[in-house]
């Protein structure tokens, strides 16, 4: 096992070369990474988490632990204003998801880990925790990055190679019924800790205390499985159906034979058989929806194509919508650009344009193929991009 502590004030925010990280550490082993961002300062206060606890479309969770009863109560969002007034200064921890996609500051915490795809990344949660607030030993199956933003948090966990992950079966949270730390650490502002899949944890805010999430997306194999049978079941006719016009005679009519068996499997031959594009294609669609932080309604009255111009022209700029999620793969010479479970056809300048989320100026637009502005205005349409207000002037 490699070293499991590193200082990354010259190299932030890995303290080594991202190939490195992800040959020895990327789902093999924690990483506590000391001032991994120096001299940071939290993006959002805790009264900025807290009132977007309130909002109808965040999605939040208030948990409460009482040590000495040893119980737990989870509460769900959206909150009411007084819900913080008499909770108390201990033992809580407030937590919201997607915050990247409501605080464009959090958000801009993201292009430090453009060393992984961007469509792994999933989201950043956030989390105040009062003094002693906790959400418990527990383990997650997906990768996550933990950047201390406000306060000292302890965190503990157990690296051993075969920890136990059965869950307690008296408390609301699924909690560990053991948990044995072999590492103990206090993380301060600019201190990162990140855990592959499978690591029990637990952390503890010694004071009040802001932690940012940086967690990965990671579908399971079944979910993969089952989204792919219906993308193909979808292109089959009604009238492909298991068929058995070379029956004989059954010799026991309740067996189900080895012949009717090799026909199921001929049956099943398009899932079987899927490779290549159409699992590419499948695949970009999937992901790009997958755990998706909300729906994207098309505007009642998008811009036409002439009045678009005009607007950059004036100094407006085409930004990618936070709910959006968009990759690309390679097509032969060109490229399939997926949003949001939908996919278009384009070149490979283009799609990695559109992917990469910066904003589109009029320049921008005007470097792109002429083939991008038919794509941009599709986008534009279904509310994937979107114009602000031209620069007034002054």
């Amino acid at each position: 096992m490699h070293t499991m502590v590193v200082d990354a004030r010259t190299y932030p925010p890995l303290g080594m070369p991202p190939e490195l990280f992800l040959e020895l550490y990327w789902q093999k082993q924690p990483l506590l990474i000391r001032n991994a961002f120096p001299h940071f300062t939290a993006p959002l206060t805790p009264d900025d988490l807290a009132g977007l606890s309130l909002e109808d479309n965040a999605l939040s969770r208030l948990i409460r632990h009482d040590p000495v009863a040893e119980t737990w109560h989870v509460a769900t969002g959206p909150f009411a204003e007084d819900t913080y007034a008499d909770i108390g200064d201990r033992d809580w921890t407030l937590l919201v998801q997607d915050v990247d996609k409501w605080d464009a500051d959090v958000a801009a915490l993201l292009p430090a880990f453009d060393f992984l795809p961007r469509w792994r990344v999933d989201d950043i949660m956030v989390s105040f925790a009062a003094a002693g607030g906790s959400v418990g030993a527990h383990v997650d199956h997906y990768d996550v990055f933990l950047l201390q933003g406000l306060g000292r948090r302890r965190w503990q966990i157990d690296a051993s190679p075969a920890p136990p992950t059965a869950f307690r079966d008296d408390v609301e949270l699924k909690l560990l019924r053991e948990f044995t730390p072999s590492h103990d650490w206090i993380l301060e502002p600019g201190d990162m800790l990140y855990l592959p899949p499978g690591v029990p944890h637990h952390g503890v805010a010694l004071d009040p205390c802001l932690t940012f999430s940086i967690g990965m997306r990671a579908p399971s194999q079944g979910e993969l499985l089952v989204d792919l049978a219906e993308h193909l079941a979808e292109s089959l006719p009604e009238s492909s159906r298991y068929a058995d016009p070379d029956l004989l005679p059954a010799t026991a009519a309740g067996e189900i034979d080895a012949a009717a068996l090799a026909r199921v499997r001929d049956a099943l031959a398009p899932l079987l058989a899927a490779q290549g594009d159409a699992v590419g294609d499948w695949f970009g669609r999937f992901i790009t929806r997958y755990r998706s932080a909300g729906e994207i309604a098309a505007p009642p009255r998008p811009p036409s194509r002439a009045d678009l111009d005009k607007r950059l022209a004036q100094g407006a700029q085409l930004r990618t919508h936070p709910y959006a999620r968009v990759a690309w793969q390679r097509s032969g010479t060109g490229a399939t650009l997926f949003a949001n479970g939908d996919a278009w056809p384009c070149s490979v300048a283009t799609a990695a344009r559109l992917a990469d989320r910066a904003p589109l100026d009029a320049a921008a637009l005007a470097a792109l193929p002429q083939e991008a502005r038919g794509l941009v205005q599709t986008l534009v349409e279904r509310g994937i991009l979107a114009p602000t207000r031209p620069r007034s002037r002054r």
